[in-house]
């Protein structure tokens, strides 16, 4: 074999690995992807079926009930409310009227089954989604008044 056809293969074989450890690297991305949804999105029906994804929002005051290690609460984005239930222990920052996310799968029935939630860490602080979220919302309620 002359050198001008070693090189020509250790070139071909140099891209063919790249380009699957870059196939592989994308789809590891990919599968671990996970997207965030308001309140308002889901209602709407704006989520995909089967997927997990992220809701975030406030707690609707008066709406956490627990049940041994299950929960069930209401997250609303001040538009629209979505249940969630969590079988876990909350977050100890997880309080009505404060802003959350968690992460799951919308269930047939169109409650949320979290698998993951997360709480706010103090007085001023809300994750950038939520916020926007709830900022979002309060102008689409305040257009659609007369």
């Amino acid at each position: 074999m002359k050198p001008r056809h070693k090189r020509l293969l250790l070139i071909v074989g140099a891209l063919a690995v790249l380009g699957i450890a870059t196939a592989l690297v994308l789809n590891a991305f990919r599968s671990n992807l996970v997207f965030f949804y308001t309140p308002t999105q889901i209602a709407n029906g704006e989520v995909p079926k089967n997927t997990a994804f992220r809701i975030g929002g406030l707690v609707k005051a008066g709406s956490l009930t627990r049940d041994g290690i299950t929960s069930s609460f209401v997250v609303t984005d001040t538009a629209k409310d979505v249940t969630v239930t969590y079988s876990g222990i909350l977050p100890d920052l997880f309080r009505e009227g404060r802003g959350m996310v968690a992460q799951g799968k919308l269930g047939n029935d169109g409650q949320f089954v979290a698998t993951e939630v997360l709480a706010k860490h103090d007085e001023n602080y809300m994750p950038p989604e939520v916020k926007d979220a709830v900022n979002q919302a309060q102008k689409a309620a305040k257009t659609l008044k007369p």
